[in-house]
Protein backbone atom coordinates (compact mmCIF):
# COMPACT_ATOMS: atom_id res chain seq x y z
CA UNK A 1 0.00 0.00 0.00
CA UNK A 2 1.17 3.03 -0.50
CA UNK A 3 2.22 6.14 2.23
CA UNK A 4 2.37 8.95 0.03
CA UNK A 5 2.14 9.54 -3.75
CA UNK A 6 3.62 12.34 -5.62
CA UNK A 7 1.50 14.28 -8.35
CA UNK A 8 4.56 14.98 -10.92
CA UNK A 9 2.41 17.45 -12.93
CA UNK A 10 1.79 19.60 -9.53
CA UNK A 11 3.25 23.07 -8.94
CA UNK A 12 6.43 23.81 -6.80
CA UNK A 13 5.66 24.29 -3.14
CA UNK A 14 7.91 26.94 -2.67
CA UNK A 15 8.85 29.40 -5.50
CA UNK A 16 12.01 30.69 -4.23
CA UNK A 17 13.76 27.94 -5.96
CA UNK A 18 16.01 25.28 -4.34
CA UNK A 19 19.28 26.21 -2.89
CA UNK A 20 22.52 24.10 -4.60
CA UNK A 21 25.55 23.06 -1.93
CA UNK A 22 28.58 25.04 -3.18
CA UNK A 23 30.51 23.01 -5.51
CA UNK A 24 33.92 22.36 -5.41
CA UNK A 25 36.89 23.27 -7.52
CA UNK A 26 38.23 19.96 -8.53
CA UNK A 27 37.46 16.69 -7.06
CA UNK A 28 41.06 15.37 -6.11
CA UNK A 29 41.51 14.44 -3.20
CA UNK A 30 37.64 14.44 -2.50
CA UNK A 31 35.79 11.39 -1.24
CA UNK A 32 32.84 10.62 -3.85
CA UNK A 33 29.20 8.69 -2.54
CA UNK A 34 27.96 6.49 -5.31
CA UNK A 35 24.19 6.18 -4.32
CA UNK A 36 22.62 3.51 -6.43
CA UNK A 37 19.12 1.69 -7.22
CA UNK A 38 18.23 -1.50 -7.71
CA UNK A 39 17.60 -1.02 -11.62
CA UNK A 40 19.85 -3.23 -13.50
CA UNK A 41 23.42 -2.16 -14.38
CA UNK A 42 22.98 0.91 -12.07
CA UNK A 43 25.63 -0.51 -9.57
CA UNK A 44 28.00 -1.00 -12.36
CA UNK A 45 27.48 2.48 -13.94
CA UNK A 46 27.86 4.22 -11.02
CA UNK A 47 31.16 1.86 -9.91
CA UNK A 48 32.83 2.67 -13.82
CA UNK A 49 32.17 6.47 -12.82
CA UNK A 50 33.35 6.19 -9.62
CA UNK A 51 36.51 4.24 -10.68
CA UNK A 52 37.15 6.78 -13.40
CA UNK A 53 36.64 9.77 -11.03
CA UNK A 54 39.46 7.98 -9.15
CA UNK A 55 41.87 7.19 -11.84
CA UNK A 56 41.13 10.28 -13.59
CA UNK A 57 40.29 13.24 -11.23
CA UNK A 58 42.04 12.46 -8.12
CA UNK A 59 38.93 11.22 -6.14
CA UNK A 60 40.32 10.34 -2.55
CA UNK A 61 37.91 7.60 -2.01
CA UNK A 62 34.30 6.16 -3.11
CA UNK A 63 31.41 5.44 -0.22
CA UNK A 64 29.08 2.94 -2.24
CA UNK A 65 25.56 2.83 -0.89
CA UNK A 66 22.38 0.91 -2.54
CA UNK A 67 18.67 1.98 -1.88
CA UNK A 68 16.27 -0.88 -2.54
CA UNK A 69 13.25 0.69 -3.58
CA UNK A 70 13.32 2.53 -6.94
CA UNK A 71 10.32 4.43 -6.74
CA UNK A 72 11.34 6.25 -3.66
CA UNK A 73 13.95 8.27 -2.15
CA UNK A 74 16.82 6.78 -0.13
CA UNK A 75 16.24 6.14 3.87
CA UNK A 76 17.09 9.00 5.58
CA UNK A 77 19.99 7.47 7.08
CA UNK A 78 21.51 6.07 3.88
CA UNK A 79 21.22 10.25 2.88
CA UNK A 80 23.07 11.24 6.31
CA UNK A 81 25.89 8.54 6.20
CA UNK A 82 26.50 9.65 2.82
CA UNK A 83 25.90 13.37 4.02
CA UNK A 84 28.91 12.95 6.80
CA UNK A 85 31.03 10.15 4.69
CA UNK A 86 31.23 12.22 1.15
CA UNK A 87 32.39 15.58 -0.39
CA UNK A 88 29.84 14.91 -3.42
CA UNK A 89 27.78 12.46 -4.89
CA UNK A 90 26.68 10.77 -7.73
CA UNK A 91 23.10 9.56 -8.16
CA UNK A 92 21.73 6.88 -10.47
CA UNK A 93 20.94 5.49 -12.89
CA UNK A 94 17.60 6.96 -13.63
CA UNK A 95 16.56 4.08 -16.49
CA UNK A 96 12.54 4.50 -15.97
CA UNK A 97 10.16 7.01 -14.50
CA UNK A 98 9.87 5.91 -11.07
CA UNK A 99 13.75 6.03 -10.47
CA UNK A 100 14.10 8.63 -12.60
CA UNK A 101 12.04 10.99 -10.60
CA UNK A 102 13.20 9.54 -7.10
CA UNK A 103 17.30 9.98 -8.26
CA UNK A 104 16.28 13.32 -9.00
CA UNK A 105 14.39 13.64 -5.33
CA UNK A 106 18.07 12.14 -3.71
CA UNK A 107 20.23 14.39 -5.68
CA UNK A 108 17.95 17.27 -4.09
CA UNK A 109 17.64 15.78 -0.98
CA UNK A 110 21.52 15.76 -0.67
CA UNK A 111 22.36 19.12 -1.73
CA UNK A 112 19.65 20.48 0.81
CA UNK A 113 21.96 19.06 3.00
CA UNK A 114 24.67 20.53 1.96
CA UNK A 115 26.61 18.02 -0.15
CA UNK A 116 26.91 18.43 -4.13
CA UNK A 117 24.93 15.79 -5.86
CA UNK A 118 25.14 14.73 -9.77
CA UNK A 119 22.32 12.99 -11.14
CA UNK A 120 22.43 10.46 -14.36
CA UNK A 121 19.59 9.66 -15.87
CA UNK A 122 18.38 7.96 -19.18
CA UNK A 123 17.46 10.02 -22.39
CA UNK A 124 13.93 8.97 -22.15
CA UNK A 125 12.97 9.85 -18.95
CA UNK A 126 14.05 13.58 -19.10
CA UNK A 127 10.79 14.23 -18.86
CA UNK A 128 10.01 12.90 -15.26
CA UNK A 129 13.48 14.23 -13.94
CA UNK A 130 12.24 17.51 -14.74
CA UNK A 131 9.08 17.54 -13.59
CA UNK A 132 10.47 16.16 -10.12
CA UNK A 133 13.07 18.79 -9.82
CA UNK A 134 9.89 21.57 -11.25
CA UNK A 135 7.97 19.95 -8.34
CA UNK A 136 10.78 20.63 -5.72
CA UNK A 137 11.48 23.75 -6.86
CA UNK A 138 14.40 23.39 -8.68
CA UNK A 139 13.42 24.36 -11.98
CA UNK A 140 16.34 23.48 -14.18
CA UNK A 141 18.24 21.60 -12.31
CA UNK A 142 21.48 20.00 -13.73
CA UNK A 143 22.28 16.32 -14.32
CA UNK A 144 23.70 14.19 -16.75
CA UNK A 145 21.77 11.68 -19.01
CA UNK A 146 22.88 8.64 -20.94
CA UNK A 147 21.18 7.39 -24.01
CA UNK A 148 17.95 4.92 -23.40
CA UNK A 149 18.49 1.65 -21.67
CA UNK A 150 20.98 0.96 -19.52
CA UNK A 151 19.99 -2.26 -18.43
CA UNK A 152 20.05 -4.14 -21.32
CA UNK A 153 23.65 -3.24 -21.63
CA UNK A 154 27.01 -5.59 -21.61
CA UNK A 155 29.74 -4.28 -19.28
CA UNK A 156 31.87 -2.93 -22.11
CA UNK A 157 29.06 -0.44 -23.20
CA UNK A 158 28.28 0.16 -19.78
CA UNK A 159 32.08 1.26 -19.29
CA UNK A 160 31.89 3.25 -22.72
CA UNK A 161 28.65 5.23 -21.38
CA UNK A 162 30.17 5.83 -18.25
CA UNK A 163 33.41 7.09 -19.81
CA UNK A 164 30.80 9.17 -22.62
CA UNK A 165 28.93 11.24 -19.45
CA UNK A 166 32.00 11.98 -17.75
CA UNK A 167 32.55 15.27 -18.55
CA UNK A 168 29.31 16.65 -18.17
CA UNK A 169 29.20 14.71 -14.98
CA UNK A 170 32.11 16.25 -13.08
CA UNK A 171 31.37 19.61 -14.82
CA UNK A 172 27.97 19.64 -12.88
CA UNK A 173 29.60 18.74 -9.39
CA UNK A 174 32.61 21.04 -9.93
CA UNK A 175 30.85 24.35 -11.64
CA UNK A 176 29.57 26.73 -9.30
CA UNK A 177 25.54 26.14 -9.47
CA UNK A 178 22.19 27.98 -8.92
CA UNK A 179 19.28 27.06 -9.34
CA UNK A 180 16.28 28.87 -11.31
CA UNK A 181 13.19 30.18 -9.32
Amino acid sequence: MFEAMIDPTARPASTNGAELAPRPARLAGLTVGLLANTKKNAEAFLDEVGELLTAEYGAAGLVRRKKLNIAETAPAEMRAELVEACDVVVVGVGDCGSCSASAVADGLELEAAGVPAVVICSEAFVATADAMADLKGAKGYGYTRTPHPVAPLDLDEVRERARRILPDLVGILTTPATAAA
